[in-house]
């Protein structure tokens, strides 16, 4: 895996939506997910055997608990026929002939069951265990794969919900599930193979019991599915709610919505309550119903069994052994309903597991360009090229959804070692356009070149080795200061790590902390203010080396000091690299070689700082606008 293209994806999602796209999960996204949340009114069979194969259990353990099952029902049901030798030899004939060998028998079985039940709840454990890693493996790498578009649509939240809560209960159902239905199955067919040997006659009373608790099944299953469904989508709701009031909470006492937010989410715990408690009360109607068809059946096997016994026609160890059957057949009927049951409630989170895993990825390398190039530098038939630089758009066409072009027909050329600004008001296409020239994003229509190839046909581990991002609010990982700048590079040295922050002015904040570069930064890197944040980012792509850097509002979070000094390594930095800076604070790209100034997706004006100023157009009016606004305060 190639960590410094993660690290790049994982550090611009969900902060570059600021061209027409939100950040949060909108009334129409949330729509969508209800709907894909949606599924079949019945069991699938084929949604289970594709969660299971995604899972990827070792068959070994699997053959391992089904024998080990199988042969825990069979000893445990050969009770009833001990017992019933017992009593129709021993204590029919009062007598002790063969009691000794009957013991020993009797012994060892009781120490097979102890053995096999030790076995199965280790192997069970051990299969819960790797069923709960292959899925939550394969999800996250997946997740790291999947293009921009993809998390524009989905909540954190959401995505969360998916990989820890459904995915916790899939495997409860599929290893627990297994278990039930192996022994159960084998119970109720050794038992119904049992009853018909011992008393053909009683044992089709047993048989017509069978399908009534069937029917009886399906009745609520299906009433109880709908249900189900409901509170895995409340609680997905609940989670991404969770999720949200964290990490808004600062925002939220500064809009003093603290009331509000807790209106919203006492209504979606209400409705949870009240779905939670409605399904709790059919399955304990459920279950009382089966037990009572069970009781009726082995009642009538008793009663007409007693008859047979006082006709003597039949033996009172076999009605001992026929009504013990009758009382336990039951309970591996009610597990393997149970079972299905549980199958069938959870058929929406696997649907929702498998949907998210099998998630398209939009942007992926060609099976030509992997054979030419490998997705590792020497992998393919030719080395990786030598990146220059220059970044070509050729009647490039973008929209985020149909019929809303935020880029039509455009054309520009970025020269190797160019630095080049960007400006125009929110929603001009800024973002869109540095997200294009970096992949993040591919175009419906027309091609960028790289140094004269199409972006497309080059690996995107090439394109993203050789980028550099910092962002105007951006993300630090759990670790040290020290361990987020080497995310840049991470074979770096701790003598690189040191220059890369000095170059940035960032090694005059990390030195005065307690512990300095081995300082931690925090979750998100909350130990650390905006702008140290920002230094910090900064130094981790200055590390790479990068061929182009992009600086989206790369100084907009540091004092104007600091401003000055970055300013003045932005210069050294930007050295025969190309530059895309995306600012609003115009005064910061006054040095730039070109200055495009976009406006509904287009580029309207375009020249050096000197060339627009005296052009007096747009991007006059937007600096002499901010100047005055600059003398006002």
């Amino acid at each position: 895996m190639d960590y410094t293209k993660e690290f790049i994806k994982f550090n611009i999602i969900g902060l570059m939506r600021q061209d027409n796209m939100g950040n949060n999960m909108n009334a129409e996204n949330k729509t969508v997910a209800r709907k894909k949340d949606k599924s079949e009114e019945k069991i699938n069979f084929k949604t289970w055997v594709n969660f299971i194969k995604l899972a990827a259990p070792d068959k070994k353990i699997v053959w391992s608990l089904v024998i080990s099952l199988t042969i825990l029902a069979v000893l445990e049901n050969i009770s009833p026929l001990m017992i019933r030798y017992a009593i129709d030899y021993f204590i029919q004939n009062n007598t002790t002939d063969g009691i000794i060998l009957y013991s020993i028998i009797y012994f060892i079985i009781i120490i097979v069951i102890a053995f096999n039940t030790r076995h199965w709840l280790v192997t069970s454990g051990i299969f819960e265990t790797d069923l709960s890693y292959n899925i939550r493996k394969k999800g996250f790498e997946h997740l790291q794969n999947l293009s921009f578009s993809f998390y524009d649509k989905w909540p954190v939240g959401w995505l969360l919900s998916r990989m820890i809560n459904d995915v916790t209960r899939l495997c409860e159902v599929v290893s627990f599930g297994l278990i039930d239905l192996t022994w159960g199955g084998f119970t109720i067919v050794f038992t119904l193979i049992a009853m018909f040997f011992l008393n053909y006659k009683l044992a089709l009373i047993a048989l017509v019991g069978i399908p009534i608790i069937i029917a009886i099944t399906i009745f609520f299953q299906k009433k109880m599915l709908q249900t189900q469904r409901e509170i895995r989508r409340l609680n997905s709701e609940i989670t991404g709610e969770f999720t949200e009031g964290i990490t808004g909470a600062k925002t939220t006492k500064t809009l003093l919505r603290e009331k509000e937010n807790e209106l919203e989410f006492f209504d979606t715990t209400r409705r949870m309550k009240q779905s939670s408690l409605k399904a709790a009360k059919m399955s304990s109607f459920f279950l009382p119903v089966v037990s009572f068809i069970g009781i009726i059946v082995a009642a009538l096997i008793l009663t007409i069994g007693g008859e047979y016994y006082q006709q003597n026609i039949l033996e009172i160890g076999t009605l001992y052994a026929l009504f013990t059957y009758a009382l336990r057949i039951w309970d591996p009927i009610r597990q393997v309903a149970g079972v299905f049951r549980e199958i069938q409630a959870a058929q929406a989170a696997a649907e929702r597991v498998i949907t998210l895993i099998n998630e398209p990825v939009e942007i992926t390398d060609s099976e030509s360009v992997i054979k030419e190039y490998g997705l590792v530098d020497g992998e393919g038939e030719k080395p990786w090229p030598n990146l220059k630089g220059e970044i070509k758009f050729d009647n490039v066409s973008f929209y985020y959804k149909e019929n809303e072009p935020i880029i039509e027909n455009l054309n520009l050329t970025i020269k190797a070692g160019e630095t080049v600004a960007i400006v125009g008001e929110t929603g001009a296409g800024k973002t869109t356009l540095v997200n294009l020239a970096c992949r993040f994003y591919e175009p419906q229509e027309g091609q960028i070149l790289l140094d004269g190839i199409n972006i497309q046909d080059l690996p995107q581990a090439f394109v993203y080795e050789n980028l550099g991002y910092v962002l105007q609010t951006p993300h630090l990982f759990s670790g040290t200061i020290a361990d987020n700048i080497r995310f840049g590079r991470l074979d770096a040295t701790r003598e690189e790590i040191e220059a890369a922050a000095k170059l940035v002015h960032a090694d005059k904040f990390i030195e005065k902390m307690e512990n300095g570069y081995d300082t931690f930064a925090g979750e998100g890197g909350n130990r650390l203010s905006t702008g140290e944040k920002q230094l910090v980012s900064f130094a981790r792509a200055i590390i790479a080396d990068p061929v182009i850097l992009v600086l989206d509002e790369a100084t907009s979070s540091i004092d104007t000091e600091t401003e000055k000094q970055i300013q003045q390594a932005i210069e050294q930095v930007l050295d025969n690299r190309t530059a895309l800076i995306i600012a609003h604070r115009l005064s910061t790209i006054k040095n730039a070689d070109r200055i495009l100034v976009m406006d509904d997706g287009k580029i309207i004006e375009e020249g050096s700082h000197q060339e627009l100023i005296e052009q007096k157009g747009h991007y006059f009016n937007l600096y002499v606008g901010q100047f005055i606004i600059d003398e006002n305060i």
